[in-house]
């Protein structure tokens, strides 16, 4: 094992050490109902911050040291996309969600539709957060891998054993602590890494690079693809960022859960710009590297001393427990709260406290697995999660939030017809993570799919209970612009083809005609109160 390697050991199991510490201190926080789970709505703006940062921030610039490695500085279009994400979430989300009591998204969708859809949602919702959590472990097992020679799956094995053992102490309070610990960590890592870009390339370096590979600072170089992606796949997340949701709804009011997610917004910015810096940096000093993740951990060996170089990636492991804890934690309460919930609806709250460090020893065996299954593709566990969760709940928690109408029976089915078919199409693209079937995204499908059955399903079942509004303005505008959409895709779909902007453009116009359902068909008692109230005003 080399100096580099016992540096960033004994840091690691020193900062283990403080985390453990943190997760006892959290139990003391467990003094009330909702402390677990929400931390009893006790957070300030600053809790929030960190947290959200720690989440959304960590896990982007891992992302973004990989993605400007491979493609340059078009990296940081992943980063723009992460930040409006976080600021719609925090303008048009987080209050009325907080003034909901909100906990989890499969939670709302249970409360609004029975407990078959109750259970379906958080257990999908569950098994999808593991996933994420191995995708940005992987982060820091490769620089373990490289330096100590320990293999990448026992890498992500003690990082999954790691979450758990403070995580099932606090819950909550257990993850606001190591945010915030964190959160310091972060700024070490970025005066290091800053250190190491100025020694080897330096601005000079940077110059020559790019006059030698012009095509690395071309602002679409990652493909226009690519970006439409990332932002599309964001935007989409906006209504299903359930870990996000349960940290920031864990405020002391919606104002300081908006106001630690606009601060979080603002924070995103070093981590996109530092990202960008060190992955063009780790390009130039190491170009034939097999991943942008094993590059940078090589780059620093050349430029830093062992002690900077484990400080640097102390702060990469900050990075995958700000991603992970959040994940796993909220993962394992929509399956100890709400599945549990589904099958014992009786049960109180301590005993859903203990389902849930079940359920979270549960999600951490799975993690290591999923490490064995396939530890060198983290992009591939990102495509899987996305496709299993959002494809199968998008169109229930739009329908939970907007359409009164929408019944249990197609809300059920929508869960596993968006579910089966975004998995079969990623089937069929033969399980890569950046080449799918007819060049389209599997949560296009798989998220259409969902809308599609839920609109279906509404309409022609028996229990639904709705007329037609035909005044509605913005139902024609929906409709409109669905019909034009459906056009485009007519007209052009070589172009979107080739693009791969097919499926987006597809989702696009099924979901203005979601829109325009929406809008159309209302229940008949509110129809009623309608004519009820014209008449009255004359």
């Amino acid at each position: 094992m080399s100096e580099y390697g016992i540096w960033i050991l004994v840091l690691a199991f020193g900062y283990t050490a403080v985390l453990i510490i943190a997760g006892q201190l959290a139990k003391r926080k467990i003094t009330k109902t909702g402390s677990y789970f929400v931390a009893g709505r006790n957070f300030n703006k600053w809790i929030v911050a960190f947290c959200i940062t720690g989440l959304f921030s960590g896990s982007t610039y891992i992302s973004i040291l990989e993605l400007s490695y491979l493609s340059g500085i078009s990296a940081i279009w992943y980063g723009v996309a992460e930040m409006v994400q976080i600021f719609i979430i925090a303008f048009l989300i987080i209050r009325p969600f907080r003034k909901k009591m909100l906990v989890t998204i499969s939670g709302l969708i249970g409360d609004k539709f029975g407990r078959t859809a109750l259970g379906l949602s958080g257990a999908i919702t569950a098994f999808a957060f593991p996933m994420w959590s191995v995708a940005t472990a992987i982060a820091f097992a490769s620089a373990i891998h490289v330096f100590t020679g320990i293999s990448l799956t026992l890498s992500v094995a003690i990082t999954a054993i790691l979450l758990f053992v403070y995580l099932q102490g606090g819950g909550m309070w257990s993850i606001a602590f190591t945010q915030t610990i964190n959160f310091f960590l972060f700024i070490f890592m970025f005066i290091v890494g800053m250190i190491a870009f100025f020694i080897n390339p330096g601005i000079d370096g940077l110059r020559t690079y790019a006059s030698a590979t012009p095509a690395m600072f071309d602002w679409d170089s990652v493909g226009l693809q690519v970006i439409v992606a990332w932002f599309g796949t964001f935007l989409v997340n906006v209504i299903l960022a359930q870990a996000a949701f349960q940290m920031a709804l864990s405020a002391k009011s919606p104002e300081e859960g908006q106001k630690g997610m606009i601060l979080a917004g603002g924070m995103a910015i070093p981590f996109i710009v530092c990202g960008v810096l060190f992955g063009i940096g780790a390009a130039i000093a190491v170009p034939n590297a097999q991943t942008g993740l094993i590059a940078i951990p090589q780059y620093l060996m050349e430029v830093l001393p062992a002690p900077l170089v484990g400080v640097f990636f102390l702060g990469v492991w900050a990075c995958a427990l700000g991603w992970g804890a959040p994940c796993q934690f909220s993962g394992a309460t929509s399956l100890g709260r709400d599945t549990a919930r589904a099958v014992y609806p009786q049960a109180k709250e301590a005993q859903l406290i203990k389902y849930t460090k079940i359920s979270l020893l549960l999600l951490t065996a799975l993690m290591i697995v999923f490490g064995m299954l396939r530890t060198e593709q983290s992009a591939w566990w990102n495509v899987l999660a996305w496709t299993m969760r959002n494809s199968a709940t998008f169109a229930p928690v739009i329908a939970a939030l907007f359409w009164p109408i929408v019944t249990r029976n197609a809300v059920v089915a929508s869960l596993f017809t968006g579910f089966s078919s975004g998995l079969l199409w990623y089937h069929l693209g033969g399980w890569q993570p950046d080449q799918f079937f007819a060049n389209i995204h599997p949560v296009w499908i798989g998220s259409s799919v969902n809308v599609i059955t839920i609109i279906v399903g509404t309409l022609l079942d028996k229990q639904s209970n709705w007329t037609i509004q035909k005044e509605a303005r913005i139902a024609y505008v929906g409709l409109g612009l669905g019909i034009a959409l459906t056009f485009i895709n007519v007209l052009f779909f070589n172009a979107l083809y080739q693009n791969g902007l097919l499926g987006l453009f597809g989702f696009a116009a099924i979901m203005s005609y979601f829109i325009a359902a929406i809008q159309f068909f209302k229940p008949i008692q509110e129809r009623q109160h309608s004519i009820e109230e014209r008449v009255a005003n004359g």
